[in-house]
């Protein structure tokens, strides 16, 4: 998949909006490619493009090598796409969903009940089949709803905050199914509000903002941009979270280790990890200062958010 300067604007005049600024991206086959982005920074829209749903301003798009714009019949021929919203028949069971979906895809009565009974044997809903999708649960709707995307058996799947309100059972749930289809070669594209989701699945993540790509890399090397490990340092007594900061300070090396009081945290950025524990622990203990948890970690994808975009990530609803 190929993105190069891809633009569309909406709205005129005084109310026009950059929906895609100059949107450039490259996926391989094969892998998972996180999207992240604040809400209105651009990932639906793309997302739309992509899949032949909206038509580009301008730029290329690519899809299984075919252009969205001028190729659309043949993009639309090798992709899925599971939406923000399920497109399920509530009345009806899981199975009659899935033939209903063969049937539109001219797979005829009989390939269309074959290609049901493999995909409800795939995704773990082959004894609750028969039952009418308004019994499911969230995760079962939403494997149900993956499983109707692949009908095809599509080279390019993209899913387009595919955990959106499922517990975190569901939410697992989707993740499994995500990682035994890019384990059989297809290719996914991820649209997701929740981080931790792109840090389990995506091989690459690019973060958009504004319509346009600012930093893109695997979680790991996103991670490196925010900085250093830390050392996080939850003191038992509130009163002491300043003295405790001084010696984590020193300790350290850090001018202004960050506090919050309202949970008595103390954290900083260290070099060596194992050292710096070890001497945080001794030299709070010379201090006379509890501490209620010591531990190591990892810059988080959170903190790549803010740092990039100079706000938190939206919690999905």
């Amino acid at each position: 998949m190929l993105v190069r300067d891809l633009r569309k604007t909406f709205g005129r005049g005084e109310g026009r909006k950059k929906a895609l600024d100059g949107l450039d991206l490259t996926v391989p086959r094969g892998t998972v490619h996180g999207v992240l982005g604040p809400n209105g920074a651009g990932k639906t829209t793309a997302v739309r493009v992509l899949t032949t749903l909206l038509r580009p301003d301008s730029g290329r798009a690519e899809v299984a090598g075919f252009d969205v714009t001028t190729r659309p019949d043949q993009v639309r021929y090798r992709i899925g796409l599971l939406g923000q919203h399920a497109a399920l028949d509530e009345e009806l069971s899981g199975r009659q969903n899935l033939e209903l979906f063969g049937r539109l895809y001219h797979l005829g009565g009989r390939g269309a009940a074959r290609r049901a009974g493999e995909l409800l044997e795939r995704f773990g809903l082959a004894d609750t089949g028969g039952k009418a999708v308004r019994q499911y649960s969230g995760g079962m709707r939403r494997r149900l709803d993956l499983a109707a995307s692949l009908i095809m058996q599509p080279e390019i799947l993209f899913l387009d905050e595919p955990t959106t309100g499922l517990d975190p059972r569901g939410r697992t749930d989707v993740w499994q199914a995500v990682r035994s289809l890019v384990g059989g070669g297809t290719t996914v594209l991820l649209t997701t509000q929740y981080l931790e989701e792109a840090d389990q699945l995506a091989d690459r993540i690019s973060v958009i903002d504004g319509g346009r790509r600012i930093a893109e890399g695997s979680a790991d090397e996103l991670k490196a941009l925010v900085g250093a490990d830390r050392i996080d340092v939850i003191v038992r007594d509130g009163e002491r979270l300043a003295a405790a900061a001084a010696v984590v300070g020193a300790v350290t090396g850090a001018d202004r280790p960050a506090t919050d009081a309202d949970r008595r945290l103390i954290s900083a950025p260290v070099a060596d990890r194992m050292a710096a524990l070890a001497e945080t622990v001794r030299a709070l203990s010379a201090a006379g200062i509890d501490a209620e948890d010591i531990a190591l970690r990892r810059p988080t994808l959170d903190e790549v958010f803010l740092h990039l975009t100079g706000h938190p990530q939206e919690t999905a609803a």
